[in-house]
């Protein structure tokens, strides 16, 4: 019996290496830019580190590559034990991915003032979620959906194929622009805020929260069909324009 429970903890303890390994900038101004990363999550927290973890990288590895190491027609190769290749240049962190599909389910933890920037291309993206992230939000992508969990911006979101959820904090910063071509825009923020809304579609529809009372803009063409609403809430303030070209668009109370 013993055997067999010291054979369960050495097992734990290793599943607990593989997966608690972490490679760490210390960082907490500047620019971090992740590019061709298929599945990240970049979470918002009080430190003055960017760490970078993954809980799946040890899963799939070659064992025919033991003892060497990725490359790639960058010129980059894998500096962090994760499957990602992690420079630094100054005001500017890059971040790629080796492999081009699949690849690790990376986990970043991003100071208060650093700038993300995500960008990806190919037909490989999974989702990427924004957690809690505080600093300004830059998103440009292909295929990928996005995910924004209580993140305060400013932000600007675009992307072609994949769906766009949002969840928006009080405290959120001026400007806010999040758009898709052809997947929904559905958008949380507090009842209170105080916004000049753009909200469009060219073939979706347009849905609103009835506690969000709209003071439409004068020249707002009425007759035409919901394809675009210009107006202010409480007043107006921040700007925001939610767009979707091919789908729908939601507003909705947090």
């Amino acid at each position: 019996m013993k055997k067999i429970i010291g054979s369960v903890v050495m097992i734990m303890m290793s599943l607990g290496l593989s997966y608690g390994q972490e490679y760490k900038v210390a960082k907490s101004t500047g620019r971090l830019e992740i590019k061709e990363v298929n599945s990240v999550t970049i979470e918002g927290y009080a430190g003055s580190e960017i760490i970078f973890s993954s809980t799946d990288h040890n899963r799939d590895q070659d064992g025919r590559a033991k003892g060497l190491r990725a490359v790639s027609s960058l010129g980059l190769e894998d500096n962090t034990g994760l499957g990602i290749s992690v420079q630094d240049k100054g005001g500017v962190i890059e971040v790629y991915q080796l492999k081009k599909m699949d690849g690790p389910d990376i986990m970043i933890k991003v100071p208060k003032g650093v700038v993300v920037f995500y960008t990806h291309s190919s037909p490989h993206g999974d989702d990427v979620k924004f957690i809690n992230v505080e600093g300004e939000i830059e998103v440009s992508t292909v295929h990928n959906s996005v995910e924004l969990d209580n993140v305060t911006g400013p932000m600007n979101v675009k992307t072609v194929h994949g769906d766009i959820d949002a969840t928006l904090n009080a405290t959120m910063k001026n400007p806010i622009s999040i758009s898709s071509v052809h997947g929904h825009v559905d958008v949380a923020m507090p009842a209170a805020t105080k916004a000049n809304l753009r909200l469009g579609t060219s073939w979706g529809e347009i849905f609103v929260d009835p506690e969000f009372k709209i003071e439409f803009d004068q020249k707002t063409n009425m007759i035409k069909y919901s394809d675009n609403v210009s107006g202010k809430i409480n007043g107006g303030g921040l700007d925001v324009n939610l767009s979707s070209t091919h789908d729908n668009v939601y507003l909705r109370k947090k």
